[in-house]
């Protein structure tokens, strides 16, 4: 496995993984003045680090559920739960 590039305003819009964001990212680096830009630029590669992260995350629990595994952890089963909810979303359309 390779070290991570730096960190720099190609990596941090990429990692944003949507354009839209990307968008927004580039526009604040453009319209802070100088004495922002540190603060700013910090800001969104927080962002691109959490985003980072979780896509890391998703990417092995996938690989171990596709294997067979079971992703290890508490799961909290909230199937009744949404099952409810939706019941009474569709008795409201149908009302």
């Amino acid at each position: 496995m390779t070290a991570p590039q730096p960190w720099s305003i190609e990596r941090v819009a990429n990692a944003l993984g949507n354009p839209a964001l990307a968008q927004r990212f580039i526009s604040e680096i453009h319209k802070v003045e100088p004495d922002g830009w540190q603060a700013v630029f910090a800001k969104w590669q927080a962002r691109a680090e959490g985003l980072e992260a979780t896509r890391t995350q998703i990417e092995q629990d996938h690989a171990i559920v596709a294997a067979g595994g079971t992703i290890p952890g508490e799961r909290i089963d909230v199937t009744d739960k949404i099952q409810d909810a939706a019941a009474r979303h569709r008795a409201r359309g149908a009302a």
